[in-house]
């Protein structure tokens, strides 16, 4: 009960201490008796300290002790019950009731102190870089995948499409005993079914045509790791039989053989479908069920976790900049767009939606106009750079000469020559006469009018009625 845990007893009154130990010890808890707290106590493996009668300032070593649950179990320690570490009290009579209530306190309070899942441990460090985000969902999945790693029981994880499910997977591989061996993913579904039992067990040389050689299935492949087996709720029937069969009795046959070999093997499945549903139509396994659900990890889907969104997308434009040597980065208005997004696809459509943004603004900072518009959750004001008219002027004057729809070549009356003479020429005045005839041409398509005549020209109305001026130009 007490999960290898122990529990301090420090009590002067011998008569209760000797009753307190009885009953723990009845219950199935380990205790151990203590006469005072040092800083040499060995307290590192403590469930709780219940502290009774004839220890000192309760409150300081409860303060010094952050990490374990104290139970008062005397009057002079009322006063240490508003330390948040410190419950009870427990009175002479030692009601049983109390005292479970108690310890099933101290228990939760290990189960849920972040310092006991090793949040600045290794572990740690593995499941926060693979499983990003910050949420409450997303950090009860890591206690989860936390809890379940250190056994060897079967996994069922569920979710939609897209959530991350084999990533949860490979996590529970990577925390495990189990992590020097393989992981070894088969997805269920993309297998069809009368070749799923050689992929999954191997197959003697001979066994059906085409069979030109031993080979080893993913179960001898994944031997001592994991086992994944994605999709399971598109397995057929006939196969469900005979997995049930090896996660029974830890064996298998190869396809085609009579020797049994050990399935030293770790399995964790998945499925996006409703596997409950499917056994009451007859699609799915009641028993295999059973099996499987050992240990059910329901994965959130990405519209539970909006709060994730902007932390996966600096995590996944980083991941993509180290792998392609490209990234992009966002504002503060799209990172709230997106944040706004129902996600149908998940994080899969996430990370899609990246490698989409990478190719169209390669290292850009991206904002809201530039997200596809269905991504577009926020109201924007589209920025229309104000250029310059000289530069305005310039790529009017480009986009003319490079235009031939604009008048035919009979129609074009060149106002200079193109070749430069022995004498030279006035590239200010060529220039200016190119200007004065490029103008009264957008004109004359305009019927006269400026406003028309300034777009044919890319230029500001404003700046062509100048120009008109200059060079004495009437409509």
């Amino acid at each position: 009960m007490s999960n290898g845990k122990t529990i301090y007893l420090l009590e002067q009154d011998k008569q209760r201490q000797q009753r307190l130990e009885t009953v723990l010890t009845f219950i199935g808890e380990r205790v151990s008796t203590l006469t005072s707290i040092s800083s040499g106590a060995p307290l590192s493996d403590a469930l709780c300290v219940i502290a009774g009668n004839g220890i000192d300032d309760l409150e300081l070593h409860a303060s010094e002790n952050p990490a374990i649950p104290f139970i008062c179990a005397a009057e002079q320690h009322q006063a240490a019950l508003k330390r948040a570490n410190v419950i009870g009290p427990i009175d002479d009579t030692v009601d049983y009731q109390e005292l479970s209530r108690w310890l099933h306190y101290c228990h939760t309070y290990h189960r849920n102190l972040v310092q006991h899942h090793g949040s600045h441990n290794q572990k740690a460090g593995v499941l926060e870089s693979m499983l990003v985000g910050q949420s409450d969902a997303l950090q009860n999945i890591k206690r989860m995948v936390a809890q379940v790693s250190g056994s060897d029981a079967n996994v069922l994880v569920l979710g939609e499409s897209g959530t991350g499910k084999e990533v949860v997977a490979r996590g529970i591989h990577q925390m495990s005993e189990r992590k020097q061996g393989p992981f070894v993913p088969v997805n269920c579904g993309a297998i069809p079914g009368d070749l799923l039992e050689s992929e999954l067990f191997g197959h003697e040389k001979g066994a059906f045509t085409g069979a030109i050689g031993t080979r080893k299935g993913r179960f001898e492949l994944a031997q001592g790791g994991t086992l994944f087996l994605d999709e399971i709720g598109d397995m057929p029937l006939a196969m469900q039989v005979k997995l049930l069969r090896v996660l029974q009795e830890r064996t298998f046959e190869r396809v085609g053989g009579a020797k049994s070999l050990k399935a030293d093997v770790r399995v964790v499945a998945a499925t996006h479908r409703h596997l409950e549903t499917m056994i009451n139509e007859g699609k799915f396994r009641e028993d295999l069920y059973y099996r499987l659900n050992v240990f059910p990890i329901e994965v959130p889907s990405l519209r539970e976790r909006q709060d994730d969104v902007p932390i996966l997308l600096r995590e996944l434009t980083a991941r993509f900049k180290k792998e392609q040597g490209v990234g992009v980065r966002f504002t503060t208005e799209a990172l709230d767009s997106l944040s706004k997004h129902h996600w149908p696809g998940n994080v899969r459509e996430l990370t899609n939606l990246i490698e989409r943004l990478t190719i169209m603004h390669p290292e850009q900072l991206v904002d809201v106009q530039d997200l596809p518009p269905k991504y577009q959750h926020v109201e924007h004001q589209p920025v229309a750079p104000d250029y310059p008219d000289e530069l305005l002027e310039r790529e009017a004057l480009n986009s003319i000469f490079g235009d031939d729809d604009l008048e035919d070549e009979t129609d074009v009356q060149t106002p200079v020559s193109s070749e430069l003479t022995d004498d030279g020429v006035n590239l200010k005045d060529m220039l200016s006469e190119l200007e004065i005839e490029m103008i009264r041409q957008a004109l004359q398509k305009a019927d006269g009018v400026v406003a028309k005549a300034a777009e044919l020209l890319s230029m500001r109305r404003t700046t062509l009625v100048e120009k008109m001026k200059k060079y004495q130009i009437k409509q």
